[in-house]
């Protein structure tokens, strides 16, 4: 998951430098949703983690 998110954030920062703002912004917003996702599980399988 966090892969995909530095990925998609590589893809909005080449697309920015080129011109392409509009591919940028939606390549930021989806490396943005990833990283949260990846946050969220990752907190939750701590959690998980320390109550077994």
């Amino acid at each position: 998951m966090l892969s995909y998110a530095i990925v998609f954030l590589l893809i909005a920062i080449i697309a920015g430098v080129l011109g392409f703002g509009g591919i940028a912004g939606t390549a930021t917003t989806i490396a943005k949703v990833l990283f949260l996702v990846f946050l969220v599980l990752f907190i939750v399988s701590l959690l998980r983690g320390r109550k077994a």
